[in-house]
């Protein structure tokens, strides 16, 4: 029993450091396919904004809009802002989810429970989105100035102009500005995202009896996807518009995260706050998708070619 312990002890893992490699690597990798559903997300959120009638009345008009009015690779605006949020956020979020998912294992190499995974994935989603904050405030802009009057446009011309003009413009900061429902999305989206994959891909497992591979992780990335969604949208909403508001004669269009919910829902009815919905589980699905298989592929093949054993079941 003893010597069977010791052995659990011994094997060896992926370096910490690595962990936060793999976790960036993946997001990035990932946004390169999903970047133009992220922006019409962000387009059908800000639709409406200020009273004004909604630009668009699906997703799918939407797409088609921004292809005739600003040319196909105008969905592909903020592409820069969109990889260094994955560099920085992803990178942070899945580092230090999965160093604390090995931390919480059993000695027996029994995998945490669902709560601690929620916690875990909580703790990590904060970390993550309080050092991305100023990467997704420049996302935000990019991909929303193409819907504005010329005269009203920002025109970064790349995430680091972005950064940089935010800083000389409008302080230090503005860069972490909606930073607390950045936060509070993320806790919503980690304890959802990181959890019910870990949960879905465990009773996948276990009452499929499905076996590690790309197949297993396509199906618990798209149910894990769903419910991330349905859970965290209207916080995104409130978050999406904080971001993007403008400082008029000193005022800001919202008071906080509490006042845009508000407006949304008196102006644009309840289900306003889920608008979006395709495009945002359609770029969060797949990314949630391809985010893991990236992440699972790179830590199966450091265990099998650098370490010369089986992968231990990732997340």
């Amino acid at each position: 029993m003893s010597s069977s312990s010791a052995e659990v002890k011994e094997v060896k893992t992926i370096p910490n450091g690595l962990k936060f490699v793999f976790g960036g690597t993946a997001g990035m990798l990932a946004t390169m396919f999903v970047q133009p559903l992220d922006l019409i997300k962000n387009r059908m959120q800000l639709s409406g904004v200020g009273g004004k009638a909604k630009e668009y009345p699906t997703s799918f008009h939407a797409f088609r809009g921004i292809i005739a009015k600003e040319g196909f690779f105008a969905l592909y605006n903020g592409i820069s802002a969109g990889l260094l949020r994955q560099a920085t956020y992803t990178t942070t979020r899945l580092g230090i989810y999965t160093w604390l998912f090995e931390r919480m294992k059993s000695e027996d190499g029994k995998p945490p429970g669902f709560a601690t995974k929620a916690v875990i994935g909580m703790a990590s989603g904060v970390c993550g989105a309080f050092v991305g904050t100023p990467a997704e405030i420049a996302l935000i802009r990019m991909t929303a100035d193409g819907r504005l009057p010329l005269n009203e446009r920002r025109n970064y011309k790349s995430v680091v102009d972005a950064l940089v003009r935010i800083y000389r413009e409008e302080g230090l900061l503005t860069l972490w500005r909606g930073a607390m429902p950045t936060m509070g999305r993320a806790m919503v989206v980690n304890a959802a995202q990181l959890a019910s994959y870990s949960q879905a891909k465990q009773l996948l497992i276990e009452n499929l009896n499905l076996s590690e591979g790309i197949f297993l992780h396509f199906v618990a990335s798209m149910i894990s996807g769903l419910i991330t969604t349905a859970a965290s949208m209207p916080v995104d909403i409130a978050k999406t518009r904080i971001q993007n508001m403008k400082t008029i004669d000193g005022k800001p269009e919202y008071k906080g995260p509490v006042d845009v919910l508000a407006k949304v829902v008196r102006n644009e009815g309840l289900f306003a706050l889920w608008k979006g919905f395709a495009p945002y589980y359609f770029r969060l699905g797949p990314h949630t998708v391809l985010t893991f298989i990236f992440l699972e592929q790179m830590n199966g093949a450091y265990y099998k070619y650098i370490l010369g054993q089986q992968a231990t079941g990732g997340l």
